[in-house]
Parts: C-alpha cells; structure tokens; sequence
C-alpha cells in the first residue's frame, strides 16, 4: 500500500501546477453584480494594505519558477484581481524585472493579465505587446446584454469603455482573449453572443457559466448556503441566484455558439470548450482543471501570500498556508492539496461514472456539485443537464474532427460538411500566427508543430 501511495504522491507533485495570483486582492473599479470574488474583503482586516508588498512578490516569483518540476520550459504567471491594472505599470514593470533575474537557462516566461479593460491606454499596450502578455478581456457580448451586470460603482455599464479596450489591443497587435460570463440573461443568445464577439474581432473566446448558490456572494439573494445541503435534480432552479445561468440554458447557448463556430470559423476563431471538447474525442485529456479527471494542481495566491487550494475555494477551510512563512513547495505539494484534488474523482457518484460523456466532463468544477442525482445521490453538478446536452451534440462532429486529426489532416475539414462555402476557400486576412499559437488549419496542434513545418 506505500508503494501505491508513494506512486500517486510522485505522480501529483510531478505534474506541473499554476497559481492564479491577486496581487490587489478583490479591489475592483467595476461592481459586476455576479462577481463571485468581491466579497473576498471580507477574508482580511478593515485597512488592509490591498497590494502586494515588493517582497512578497519577490519571493513568490523566485519559489514559483524554482518550484516548478524539472524540464519545465515554459512558466506561465496568471495576474488576476479584482482589477489588478490599478496596480499600475510600475508594478508589472517590477514583475518582468524580477522574473527575469530568476528564471532558468533557456526557459520560457509567460504572463497572462485579466482585466476588465477600462484603465487600459496606448502605455498599457504598449507594455503588453513588449512583454509577450496575454490579456483576458471581460465582455458578456453586445451592450444590452454585457451592461446588464458589468456595471461601475455608480451602476453605469462599462461596454463602451470595453469595446475601447478591444480596438486599442487589437491596433497594437496585442493577444487577447475574450471571456464571457454565461448568464441567465446573456445565455438564451449564443449564437448571437459568439457572432458579435467574433466580428468585433475576438479570436479567441472562453465562456464560463455563472452559478451562485442562493446567499453567495456580495449581492447575494436568499439566505442558504451550497455547503450546506443538497438539492434535489428536479429543484435545480431554486437552488441558485436568479442571475445564474440554467443548467438546459447553458446547453443550448453552447450548441448555438458551437453551430455558428463550425459552419465557417474552424480554425480561424478558438473556443476554449471547443478545443477541450476535441481533446476529449482524439483520447487526449482535456487540459482545463474543471474537464480533468482529478485537480489540485490550479492554486490561488493573495496579495499577502496567502495561498489557496483554489481560486473558488479562497476560504479559510482552504487555506493552504502562506508563503512567506512555508516554502510554496510544501503547500502545492502538501497531502492535503493532495487530497483535495483527488476528491474530485473519489466523490463523483455513480450516476456521473455511468455517463456516456463523462470521459469529456468528469464531473466538471466540484464547486458545482450540490444537486442529487436522480437516484438520490450527493454531489451532481448542477449544469449537467446543460454539458450532457452540449457534450451530445457535438459528438458526431467531434468525432470527425478526432477522425480527421488523426489522420493528420485539418479539423477544419469538417467545415466542408457544415458550411456553404468550402473548407479550402482563402481564409480570412489576418496576422501570421506565433511559433506556440494553435494552428489555423484546425488540426489543434501549435502552428510550429504543424503548418509551420510545411
């Protein structure tokens, strides 16, 4: 049994892991009504200092890259907030100097900064486009929609300011992707969401659903807490806030999306649960945590070092420990981080083991799971309803895609059968993609390893 043991605990710490990293905590210019991450405030002192401290963040680069497993060529460092350009440039100009003095011979470090876009100006772009960043838009589609719940302090929307941002990305030829929360609002609109957002000039697109148990979060409505119980399958809607997205809801605004996507956009437009979709289908397990049979290897930093086993369990039962006082090593490879990500599998019932697309799903985010099977079982996510609808319905063209890759022909093939122009027509104008960007023949290999080779 140690043997096993030990085997298991080999095989997690030598995973690589990732840390969402708060180096302003929830501190936001913006109000959005849905955020899940505000109410954070709570977690820390009246008069908290909300940034990160110069050697805080020098110890957090340092044991990030040196805590790493061997061979890691590339380190990815994930900015997060609330809003963390209010940081300003100097802070991010402090991140580069310093990851620079610590990374290893040879080895590759990438930033990922996500904002809400309102602060960004021709300096931030600027700073981006020398510094090889990846920005993470916020936009939950046209005006009507995004500026329902993406509002400021004062309850003004902020899609004008966002669609600002977007024109001044794209005119200095920044990577951006477009993240989209699904709502109960937005979400009867997936076609129309993913048209607007791809004709704006959105390549890359993620959508994330938005599930507030009832009496979570800082506009939280009713009094019930998701730890607490377990709702039953046919009570699905009275278990979450209003704003929610539904589970059924939630299908059908991936189909739509998904439908427009394959008539004339593979590709050309990536759709992060498109592409985690398709790995499902050629046998490869998706990448993203929420699809992965097991997880723990996706932690949350605050802005004092504080780290978390999760960026949605950043509560004090998940409090890993703190940085400057234990050696990051110890807490993302701890028994107890462990654990926790192995508990993803260990309680996904019997009802979700059986399903015919639990090879795509697993389960999704356990943050999710607290509706009864229909056999009265704990622990079913509450959007299965939504992925079994989508996962279904993708499947005969995922299964020609995965046919086509195999093959090692384009996946973007499949457009032939879907759209009414062919597959081989000159696509779109654009700019030459980089060495690791996924390659626009949609075969979903990175363009150096595919058409670059050509």
């Amino acid at each position: 049994m140690s043997n096993q043991t030990d085997s298991l605990t080999a095989q997690f710490t030598d995973q690589p892991f990732h840390v969402m990293t708060k180096p302003i905590g929830p501190i936001c210019n913006l109000d959005c009504t849905y955020c899940y991450y505000l109410h954070k405030e709570d977690l820390y002192p009246k008069g908290n200092k909300w940034k990160m401290a110069d050697d805080c963040l020098a110890s957090y680069i340092r044991q990030y890259i040196d805590t790493q497993p061997p061979g890691t060529a590339e380190v990815t460092f994930a900015w997060q907030g609330g809003e963390p350009t209010l940081l300003g440039l100097e802070f991010f100009e402090r991140c580069v100097e310093i990851q620079k003095q610590h990374a290893r011979p040879g080895m590759k470090i990438a930033n990922t900064l996500q904002t809400n876009g309102i602060l960004l100006d021709d300096d931030w772009c600027r700073f981006f486009l020398k510094n090889g960043f990846l920005v993470g838009l916020s936009i939950d589609g046209p005006a009507e929609l995004h500026d329902a719940y993406r509002v400021d302090h004062q309850g003004q929307g902020s899609h004008a300011a966002v669609i600002a941002a977007i024109r001044k990305l794209k005119k200095f030829g920044v990577d951006f992707n477009a993240l989209v929360v699904v709502n109960r609002l937005n979400g009867d609109y997936g076609a129309r969401v993913y048209r607007y957002l791809r004709d704006a000039g959105c390549q890359y697109l993620q959508f994330i659903p938005i599930v507030e148990p009832s009496g979570i979060g800082r506009h939280a409505e009713g009094q019930v807490k998701a730890s607490d119980h377990f709702t039953p399958f046919a009570a699905a809607d009275t278990a979450v806030s209003s704003r929610s997205v539904l589970p059924e809801q939630f299908g059908t605004f991936l189909c739509d999306a998904f439908d427009e996507w394959i008539r004339r956009d593979v590709g050309r437009v990536f759709v992060q649960i498109f592409d985690q979709a398709l790995s499902a289908w050629v046998g490869v397990e998706p990448s993203l945590c929420v699809f992965r049979r097991t997880c723990g290897r996706a932690l949350a930093m605050e802005h004092n070092g504080d780290v978390y086993s999760c960026d949605h369990y950043v509560e004090p039962d998940h409090l890993l420990g703190n940085l400057n006082v234990v050696p990051l090593e110890e807490l993302v490879n701890s028994g107890r981080q462990q654990e926790f990500g192995d508990a993803k599998l260990k309680t996904l019932p019997q009802y979700c083991l059986d399903c015919e697309v639990r090879h795509a799903c697993n389960g999704e985010c356990p943050k999710n799971r607290f509706l009864q099977t229909p056999d009265g079982a704990d622990g079913l996510n509450f959007l299965c309803a939504g992925y079994r609808k989508f996962f279904n319905h993708v499947d005969p063209a995922m299964q020609q895609m995965a046919a086509f890759i195999n093959k090692r022909q384009p996946a973007a093939l499949i457009m032939e059968q879907h759209s009414d122009r062919p597959a081989s027509a000159a696509p779109r104008s654009g700019p030459t993609p980089r060495r690791n960007d996924p390659c626009p023949c949609g075969s979903g290999r990175k363009y150096k390893s595919c058409c670059r080779k050509s």
